[in-house]
């Protein structure tokens, strides 16, 4: 019984790889749970960072930062956020199409593209991507990235703001909104635009510097670059152990169906071969 041997073998292999999910599904819900916790950790910081920012878009200080002043947008830069490896469903392909939505829109307008990409599947796609230019990459920081880590990645694109080569800076990566829903996001750093502040202002905003309005702002500014990135790389880690605990889940119930189906197969076959059996034997008995 060739057939039955083959289905019983392919059955086997399923089941092992059925194995294999089951401990991937289980390894990214304990990582999703430290990562999720993380991610809520350093939620604050960046919040509370950013509204003083966007606070700073309506003061008249002394002494007015480059990262406050809007140009004429002839050539922007982006820090895209993936994850290493892959096995995570839809995560990466999700964000990397609503990537490239936004990139036609610059092309059609003229504008030219600079990235920099944090995760290996990042790096890989956009180096085959002719309408950008990738001037930094950095990958395998890890389930426990620190902001060490990064700060290299995001001087190249604040020095490229600061000498004039690029006039806006985005920041793309994967928002966590749920277990099962993980929405990709590009979000502008640069310039800080007053329009784009959270709460209403019903008096009018102003600060008084502590050494100097420079020293204070230069330090501020480049902290919250950094705290925006941090946090996008955080959530990215978060969504990536949800969508490969769904995504293991999904193969592992997948499998199941499968050996299912299989065992049906095997069944019949072992029972038409019985059947055809006795058959000979009942035709052989009555011929004699």
């Amino acid at each position: 019984m060739a057939v039955g041997k083959e289905i019983r073998n392919k059955i086997g292999s399923i089941k092992n790889t059925q194995k294999i999910t089951r401990a991937m599904e289980m390894v990214a819900a304990s990582k999703m749970r430290k990562t999720k916790d993380r991610m809520q950790a350093t939620r604050p910081y960046s919040q509370r960072i950013g509204r003083i920012i966007k606070h700073l878009a309506h003061a008249n200080p002394e002494y007015k930062h480059s990262f406050l002043v809007q140009r004429e947008t002839k050539r922007v830069g982006i820090i895209v956020i993936s994850s290493d490896r892959g096995l995570c469903g839809g995560l990466n392909s999700n964000l990397f199409r609503k990537t490239l939505v936004q990139l036609s829109q610059w092309d059609k307008a003229g504008i030219e593209v600079d990235v920099c990409t944090i995760g290996t599947k990042a790096t890989v796609f956009f180096s085959n991507l002719k309408k950008t230019t990738l001037v930094g990459q950095i990958s395998k920081l890890g389930d426990t990235p620190h902001l060490q880590d990064i700060i290299g990645i995001i001087k190249i694109m604040l020095d490229a703001y600061e000498q004039g080569r690029i006039d806006e800076l985005y920041v793309v990566s994967n928002e966590f909104v749920n277990t099962m829903t993980q929405r990709p996001t590009i979000e502008k750093l640069l310039p800080v635009a007053a329009s784009e502040m959270e709460e209403d202002l019903s008096g009018h905003w102003d600060y008084i510097y502590e050494p100097d309005a420079k020293d204070v702002l230069d330090h501020l500014l480049a902290r919250y670059i950094e705290s925006k990135v941090f946090q996008g790389l955080v959530e990215n880690n978060a969504c990536e152990q949800a969508a490969r605990m769904v995504a293991m889940k999904s193969a592992s119930d997948n499998a199941g169906k499968l050996i299912q189906e299989l065992q049906l197969i095997y069944n019949k076959a072992r029972q038409a071969a019985i059947t055809q059996e006795i058959s000979e034997i009942v035709g052989g008995a009555a011929a004699v």
